[in-house]
């Protein structure tokens, strides 16, 4: 069998997509921290389902040896963000391979030959697809599990990436948090003052019932106050609506938190169970045995040790008032009363001063980094 190195560009049709997708199974077999995405919903991220490719475009290729697939890659480039970016750019991203060098550089060859076609002259990544999504390279951190939605890759893909001439562009962090030390006396008393102090302010849970008309605020919310943040992409309505059919099913209500002034929504908090726990023994496939273990969790009866904090945000004019604490202990009580037992906060730009003093006020610590990289082409 030839050992030369074919790359494959693939059309996005369904088989393709799931022959795209099942290249990692191999590369993480034996690797105890891996959690296989459920294959089903990855699925629709890659078809005309998703509305990002009403302004973004695709492709794909995977790479050959040895008669097996032993690479992958993809390539995008979102219109929406290049129009407010201050460098336009390709992005790369769903990024696996063997540990080759060789396959690695190919991979990344047809990547940026394709960037320089679209007539761009950055290339950034991993995003799978854009920073709304997964994103980053684990850096530091490998002595555990991914979180949901979080991204996960073997040591050696580091090097993999800087020998293609990768550098860094902004590191992310992830927070942890052990809510048996938190004081949660002193957190109360810090969220009562903040209310007191700002009367104009409410402060409710969203519903599963209210998630339709609150989904709207959130978005308001979400593209305000991470409008200014480095590789911030806006969210049309399409893409908020699809997000949140992906989630509706997953979310655990007490985890997310609208703050208002009035009519107005100024700051929100969408934390959520971290399904990693319990997907993990599936592989990626509802369609086998162990789904009696996930059931559980899926019906809501039963809660994981752990959440993930997704999102904190506050509009610029309604920062320093404290909102941001207020919201995050609110779903941190409701977690403790469900018996969860820690708490990840992900991501957050190494350089978001606030929100880091936030977290570390708090009890939280860095525990992992993962790094967005980029190169001219």
């Amino acid at each position: 069998m030839s050992n030369e190195i074919e790359i494959v560009p693939l059309p996005r049709n369904g088989r393709n997509i799931l022959r795209f997708l099942k290249v990692s199974y191999a590369i993480y077999d034996k690797d105890p921290h891996w959690v296989a995405p459920l294959l089903m919903d990855l699925k629709k991220v890659f078809t005309a389902e998703n509305p990002l490719f009403q302004h973004a475009r695709m492709e794909l290729w995977i790479a050959r040896k040895g008669g097996k697939d032993v690479g992958r890659i993809a390539g995008i480039v979102d219109d929406s963000y290049n129009r407010s970016a201050k460098e336009p750019a390709a992005f790369f991203g769903f990024f696996e391979t063997i540990e080759d060098p060789a396959v690695s550089q190919r991979l990344f060859q047809a990547v940026t030959e394709w960037a320089r076609s679209q007539n761009l002259k950055c290339l950034q990544g991993p995003m799978n697809p854009t920073t709304n999504d997964e994103c980053g390279l684990l850096l530091e951190g490998f002595d555990s599990p991914p979180v949901f939605m979080m991204t996960y890759n073997p040591r050696y893909y580091l090097g993999l990436v800087e020998s293609a001439g990768f550098r860094k562009a902004k590191d992310l962090l992830a927070f942890h948090m052990d809510l048996a030390t938190l004081a949660m006396d002193r957190l109360s008393r810090i969220a009562g003052k903040v209310r007191q102090r700002n009367p104009e302010l409410t402060f409710r849970p969203v519903l599963r019932k209210t998630l339709d008309q609150d989904i709207i605020k959130v978005k308001e919310v979400y593209n305000a106050a991470w409008g200014e943040n480095w590789g911030f992409v806006p969210m049309t309505d399409a893409e908020v609506d699809f997000m949140s059919k992906r989630l509706k099913p997953l979310l655990m209500e007490g985890l997310i938190w609208l703050a208002e002034a009035g009519a107005e929504p100024v700051g929100f908090l969408l934390a959520m169970p971290d399904y990693n726990i319990a997907l993990q023994p599936l592989r990626g496939r509802l369609l086998t045995p162990k789904l009696l273990g996930f059931l559980p969790y899926a019906l809501g009866w039963k809660c994981p040790p752990r959440t993930r904090v997704l999102t904190l945000g506050v509009k610029d004019q309604y920062r320093n008032k404290g909102i941001e604490s207020a919201l995050l202990i609110e779903g941190l009580k409701v977690g403790i009363g469900a018996g969860v037992r820690e708490s990840e906060a992900s991501w957050i730009l190494e350089d978001n001063v606030m929100m880091c003093r936030v977290l570390e006020a708090i009890g939280g610590r860095v525990y992992k980094r993962y790094r967005i990289y980029e190169k001219e082409v």
